[in-house]
């Protein structure tokens, strides 16, 4: 490398180092509060604990009743990405496949109702599911999140299936295959990059997700993850350092998932945006 092209390189990096610790710089803070005392805060946020502490996370932990929590957001993490894998996927298939005239109305439907703003239709969904007696339930929530994630998930199913070629559809249909096994043999194991990039993108809005659960989910032992932090930081308010502790609870799962999947996550983004 020349040595313009070695400075420039360098510019690169300090901007990049510079960029990655004003990004981490609020995590930062937040877990060396989580450390102190409230008197210790207010004296001096950016400052070290003068005897660093667990206190604040086992208080947070024990009030929160975090591993009740943790399970609800699981469940309705997991769930919701099964569903929406399983219908996003049989439905764009339907739609490349088949040559249907109504296709073309039900995917412009799709992208129609990805435009929709849901402010607009919580209100008429509360209702409804109110009378039907399915408030504070985990699954009626999933249903939810089928509906809200169905559009988006369908349209990048969509655009992904139309780049795999037929051939071996058709030579498996020849040897007796039906539609059905066909998808399940030859489509579906060929779209994990593209599941790879949908999961990604439901499971950070289904587990972040505050507004649809205060909706629905209204009893303590149905709250989520970021439903009780909320609940959590304005009861304690006062207590700083209960508060951020009960943040870096709420964070830890995602972290711990993302330091395990990193390889996974980054190769399916990188192969979903190649195809």
């Amino acid at each position: 490398m020349s040595l313009k092209q070695r400075k420039h390189s360098m510019i690169l990096q300090i901007m990049a180092v510079g960029c990655m610790l004003f990004m981490l710089f609020p995590f930062f803070l937040v877990l060396l509060n989580s450390l102190k005392t409230r008197k210790e805060i207010i004296k001096n946020p950016l400052g070290l604990p003068e005897m660093a502490s667990l206190k604040n996370f086992v208080t947070a932990w024990t009030t929160m009743d975090f591993p009740r929590v943790l399970g609800n957001t699981v469940y309705v993490t997991v769930l919701s990405q099964i569903v929406l894998i399983l219908f996003g996927s049989m439905l764009a298939y339907m739609l490349v496949r088949w040559s249907w005239k109504i296709n073309k109305v039900i995917l412009g439907i799709l992208v129609c109702a990805m435009i929709i703003p849901f402010q607009s239709l919580m209100i008429p969904f509360v209702s409804i599911f109110g009378k039907l007696g399915w408030m504070n339930s985990r699954t009626a929530l999933v249903f939810f999140y089928l509906g809200f994630g169905m559009p988006m998930t369908t349209f990048m199913y969509h655009g992904f299936i139309k780049s795999i070629s037929q051939e071996m559809e058709e030579a498996a249909m020849i040897d007796g295959c039906g539609h059905g096994a066909c998808f399940w043999r030859i489509v579906f194991p060929n779209l994990k990059p593209i599941s790879t990039t949908i999961l990604i993108v439901n499971i950070l809005w289904t587990w972040n997700d505050f507004l649809l659960p205060s909706l629905v989910l209204i009893k303590d032992k149905a709250r989520t993850i970021p439903l009780s932090t909320f609940y959590f930081f304005g009861e304690y308010t006062a207590e700083l350092g209960y508060a951020m502790a009960a943040l870096i609870l709420s964070v830890l799962p995602v972290v711990v998932i993302y330091l395990f999947l990193q390889k996974q996550i980054v190769a399916g983004v990188m192969d979903g945006a190649i195809k």
